[in-house]
């Protein structure tokens, strides 16, 4: 249920579909990544810069982002509270 959410640079992912955002700093998500790019499913929205969040998806792509996974969340939330926001509008007609 949630909309379009910017995870930098201009880019924005189907919410609905992110399963998990994670710091890319552990060496299991460092081995997720490279398998991802193995595969033909890593998407890199850093424009070259570090990568400070990686975001898993229900298609098992990973989408690399240069924003705080914090940052992203937080959208996450404001995106939520303004469908929450529109859908009481519609029942009150």
């Amino acid at each position: 249920m949630f909309g379009l959410i910017n995870i930098g640079f201009g880019n924005v992912i189907a919410g609905d579909r992110v399963i998990a955002i994670v710091n890319p700093e552990s060496a299991p998500l460092k081995r997720l990544k490279e398998d991802a790019k193995g595969e033909g499913k890593l998407i890199d929205a850093t424009y070259g810069r570090k990568t400070r969040s990686i975001l898993i998806t229900d298609s098992n792509h990973i989408i690399l982002s240069a924003i705080q996974p914090e940052t992203i969340a937080q959208r996450f939330i404001e995106s939520m509270a303004e469908i929450e926001k529109e859908l009481e509008r519609i029942r009150k007609g």
